[in-house]
């Protein structure tokens, strides 16, 4: 009831606002007027249709989805050709120019036909106070009472019918595009993948580490007090045979292949999720350049902490870049910058080797791109034969 009654004055609003932004847009288009008010008007239609967006949520109990914010470009042309092909902004004027209609029938609803009914149900009386004097009952005055009931009951049907209306016509033109709405699920599905696929990698990495590698320790343990047993077998000095030697041979080998399993088995937990990762990029990062062959500057500005995804892309993108580095490129230098501010975090790796680098030229950087994409994330590579070369990763610090 409350959105029928404020309906008419809001419609009315809203569509002498599109019409206006219409027609004042077409007068104005062979000027330099024009553009910068369509913008505007763009705008302001945005900002209205949030407003019916929040009252369609209040006062009828639907949740519409808001759409993204609007992309900030920079340059003052970028941003206005952004927003002169905002889908979201257009709809918004067409729901505004739409809504005019409806706001009014409900109007007409809500406060038309109770009057209606007040006035046929007292027909009688009103017709009587009107003209005085003695009037014979006619079939008017027996009908009027009925109708005027049968017109009040039909109100709150009317009503049900505009609202549904004014609920389609909300989620059709003032929610995200139905491109846009299916990207944020993508969006949203691909958070959830990455976040259970982060959880079941530390779960295999606590499971490999208190679990395997732990019986693999006892494993070496108990060969080594075979080992010491064999020895305490055999006097010492004595020949010990053909069958307890090769046993102790079997037992080294069993030793070692122990070890190397091990050794390989932490190697594999440490890929899972470094932990040097656990302090985060700020401890990260150094340590990494610390084990690098060609000296590596590190300039950090980590005011944002990524989240867990990202900051294992960034690590991971950083271990490898600096491995490029130290195999392919025949620098004598390095320069490794991270920074992370306004919720994006940006990875730099300068040197100063021979060049030619880039993406597609082999599978480590290819490989870094794809797996940069799978979180938003851009590289970009400049190497010009004979060097320096820059290779810069761009991610959101935050899914």
């Amino acid at each position: 009831m409350a959105f029928a009654v404020l309906g008419l004055p809001l419609g009315v609003l809203g569509g002498v606002y599109a019409v206006a932004v219409l027609y004042a847009g077409a007068l104005l288009s062979l000027t330099v007027l024009g553009l910068p008010f369509v913008v505007a008007a763009l705008l302001g239609a945005r900002g209205i249709g949030g407003l019916h967006r929040r009252l369609v949520g209040r006062l009828l109990g639907e949740p519409v989805a808001a759409p993204p914010p609007l992309e900030r470009p920079a340059g003052v042309l970028a941003r206005g050709r952004v927003v002169l092909t905002d889908p979201v902004a257009w709809r918004a004027l067409l729901y505004l120019f739409l809504r005019l209609p409806l706001g009014a029938l409900g109007f007409l609803v809500a406060v038309g036909l109770p009057l209606v009914s007040v006035w046929l149900g007292g027909f009688p009386l009103w017709v009587r106070l009107l003209e005085p004097g003695p009037r014979p009952v006619d079939w008017l005055d027996v009908l009027g009472l009925p109708a005027g009931l049968a017109v009040l009951a039909a109100v709150p049907a009317a009503l049900r019918v505009l609202s549904r209306a004014n609920r389609a016509l909300a989620r059709v033109l003032l929610g995200p595009v139905r491109s846009q709405q299916r990207v944020r699920e993508l969006e949203s599905a691909r958070v959830t993948l990455l976040a259970e696929s982060t959880d079941r990698l530390r779960r295999l990495e606590r499971d490999l580490h208190d679990g395997t590698q732990a019986q693999l320790v006892a494993l070496a343990i108990t060969l080594s007090l075979a080992d010491d047993a064999l020895a305490d077998l055999a006097p010492a000095g004595a020949d010990p045979g053909p069958g307890p030697a090769r046993l102790r041979t079997l037992v080294d080998r069993a030793r070692g292949q122990t070890d190397d399993t091990i050794a390989g088995l932490r190697r594999l937990t440490r890929g899972i999720h470094p932990v040097a990762l656990d302090g985060g990029l700020a401890e990260a990062l150094p340590g990494l350049t610390g084990t690098s062959p060609v000296p590596v500057t590190v300039r950090l500005d980590l005011r944002e902490r990524p989240v867990e995804v990202i900051e294992r892309a960034v690590y991971y993108c950083a271990a490898e870049l600096l491995t490029n580095v130290a195999k392919h490129s025949g620098a004598h230098t390095a320069e490794l910058t991270a920074n992370a501010v306004d919720g994006r975090i940006r990875l730099t790796v300068r040197d100063d080797g021979r060049g030619g680098a880039a993406i597609g030229a082999g599978t480590g950087l290819a490989g870094l791109a794809e797996r940069l994409a799978a979180v938003d994330g851009v590289l970009r590579v400049d190497s010009p034969p004979g060097g320096p070369t820059t290779v810069t990763a761009e991610l959101p610090s935050r899914l």
